[in-house]
């Protein structure tokens, strides 16, 4: 068992924490509001600490899960920050959706203080997190994966180093791209058997036992049908992923017409008022428009 610290208790961080501490680790959160960090502290044991640095203070890892690249710098780097208050040879990982620019800088800004930096963005959502079992994908070195596999296994249900620092993220850019197309495809698939009259029910039941089966067909369809979007990763959130996977696609070459178009999209549902909706939301856009 280690002792360990996490930083940001949102709807993913929460839940995540708790598995740690379920497993038997010894564990210190942070959270910008302190009321939360009470209240993980009141469900699941452990501590709280009023800043980064003090909760990582003695710590062997460090994790954290925050918002955006700013976030996560603020939680790092200064007097108040985690590396801060990391001995050297500790470990940290950071499961906050970031860019790979960011993760580098950072990453590097470890190796001076001698603390291991592993990357290690999550995909499952919400559900995920809550049921333990996220898809994590890591960046890093061996020795440092190496280590933190182990913690992880608490809430994840698959766990691999995909590379080098940044490699995670680059990973995890791609699991946002696939999700875009997805959900814009299922939800057009939806918004086309309203209009012909079709049994939503019974067309998923159909069309997801075969090829067009998905994820987000067996998860997402109900509540997409039911205009209920309330569960799940936020529109405001997704669009924040998609600009940096297109940052990066600029910085590579690569090509992405359908993520450029369905961020736009997403676009449209923050201006119906949806940015807090979860990103089956798109569906809503293709009935505002008639």
């Amino acid at each position: 068992m280690a002792k360990l610290a996490f930083l940001g208790l949102g709807v993913m961080g929460y839940p995540m924490a708790g598995h740690l501490a379920a497993k038997g680790h010894t564990v210190t959160v942070y959270n910008r509001s302190p009321a939360k960090a009470a209240a993980w502290v009141a469900a699941h044991g452990g501590a709280s600490a009023p800043s980064p640095a003090a909760a990582a203070q003695g710590a062997d890892l460090v994790l954290a899960c925050v918002g955006n690249d700013d976030d996560l710098r603020a939680v790092c780097l200064g007097p108040e920050g985690a590396f801060a208050g990391l001995a050297r040879g500790a470990l940290f990982v950071d499961h906050t959706t970031v860019s790979a620019r960011v993760t580098r800088e950072l990453a590097a800004a470890a190796a001076v203080a001698g603390i291991g930096f592993v990357d290690a963005p999550v995909s499952g959502g919400q559900a995920g997190a809550e049921n333990g079992a996220l898809s994590i994908m890591c960046g890093g070195s061996q020795a440092d994966f190496a280590r933190a596999e182990p913690v992880l296994a608490a809430y994840a249900k698959v766990c691999r180093r995909m590379g080098e620092s940044g490699a995670g993220q680059l990973a995890k850019m791609c699991n946002q791209i696939a999700i875009a197309g997805v959900v814009q495809g299922l939800a057009e698939a939806l918004h086309f058997a309203e209009k012909a009259g079709l049994s939503i029910p019974e067309l998923v039941e159909v069309i997801g036992a075969g090829a067009a089966g998905s994820w987000q067909m067996a998860n997402r369809h109900r509540a997409m049908a039911e205009n209920r979007f309330d569960f799940g990763f936020a529109v405001n959130w997704m669009r924040k992923d998609l600009g940096i996977c297109l940052e990066t696609a600029n910085e590579t070459g690569a090509s992405l017409p359908l993520t450029a178009l369905v961020d736009q999209f997403y676009k449209d549902v923050q201006k119906l008022g949806g940015g807090r909706w979860d990103t089956s939301s798109l569906i809503a856009r293709l009935r505002a428009a008639g």
